[in-house]
């Protein structure tokens, strides 16, 4: 599985180590030497799990399908992309979560204090 291209349809193998890669990125990570460049490129489907070769030269809008199982590998690729956010369920569900900004009134309430703002407390 390629970290790189999410959607990869094809491995590729690269001339230089005769080693199977999900991509150029994967043999560079790998490898120490520049992956070697040919002009025949050798794939192996991710669909139906076969081999092929295609001359890059000569190559056509055709080439950009399986010759075995006709799946096309020639998509725009999907690279993973950093998001911020916070994982959790919906707030009005499971409000575990969020924080309490609410400011909460004093307890200390006495018979004995006088407050000018406040004469609830006074009796008589």
């Amino acid at each position: 599985m390629c970290k790189h291209i999410l959607n990869a349809q094809v491995s590729i193998r690269a001339p230089c180590c005769k080693q199977w890669y999900d991509c150029a990125e994967c043999h560079g990570e790998s490898q120490t030497h520049p992956l070697a460049k040919t002009a025949e490129m050798a794939f192996i489907c991710k669909k139906c799990k076969k081999a092929f070769r295609k001359n890059m030269s000569e190559y056509e809008e055709s080439d950009e399908y399986c010759p075995h199982c006709d799946n096309h590998y020639v998509i725009e690729a999907k690279t993973p992309q950093a998001i911020v956010g916070v994982e959790g369920e919906d707030a009005r569900v499971d409000n575990r979560m969020l924080k309490d900004d609410r400011v909460k009134q004093s307890t200390n309430r006495s018979l004995f204090t006088i407050n000018s703002d406040d004469l609830t407390d006074k009796v008589g």
